[in-house]
């Protein structure tokens, strides 16, 4: 997608984008409790079943989408879930691009505070106990008190104090 001079912040799309993930998730097996994990994946059952990639070039932004619809990888780091086949490809694409655009419409015309609010309500709930990987030797611990407007996440540290994070991996444990 190509970037507007009167869009929102760049860095705030991911919420967009993991909203119109969880809700195609939601159409496609309404069965199933998925959960948006900062910054980019969606859980199962506290497996990895998606994430999402956004990547900027200048006013261009590509936003990427990997769901593990019919299998998982191994991956040595985390665990992972998927769908089993129970929806095809060709069928969970059309749900997901259909919810993408809506959801760049809104991000587009509306305040993102509401996208931020609408993201928590489909994350892991306040409270939860996080490790956050926010450089390559950094390693913050605390629980997760929400987000910033612009999508950065709020960690409440052990000693009661908020640091927010605008970037790096995170460990829900």
């Amino acid at each position: 997608m190509r970037l507007r001079p009167s869009d929102p912040l760049a860095a705030t799309l991911s919420l967009a984008a993991g909203m119109a993930l969880i809700e195609a998730l939601d159409v496609a097996v309404p069965a199933q409790p998925a959960m948006l994990k900062w910054p980019n994946d969606v859980m199962l059952r506290d497996k990895k079943l998606a994430g999402i990639l956004l990547e900027r070039n200048d006013d261009r932004i590509a936003v990427g989408f990997g769901v593990n619809l019919a299998s998982a990888p191994r991956l040595g780091d985390r665990e992972v879930a998927s769908l089993d086949g129970e929806i095809a490809p060709e069928a969970f694409a059309p749900l997901l691009a259909g919810s993408f655009a809506r959801l760049l419409d809104a991000w587009r015309t509306s305040d993102t505070p509401s996208l931020a609010r609408g993201w928590q309500e489909r994350a892991h709930p306040p409270g939860t106990r996080l490790k956050v990987h926010a450089a390559r030797d950094e390693l913050i611990a605390g629980t997760f008190a929400g987000l910033e407007d612009d999508g950065a996440l709020r960690l409440q540290l052990d000693d009661g104090s908020i640091e927010i994070v605008r970037s790096g991996d995170v460990d829900i444990r």
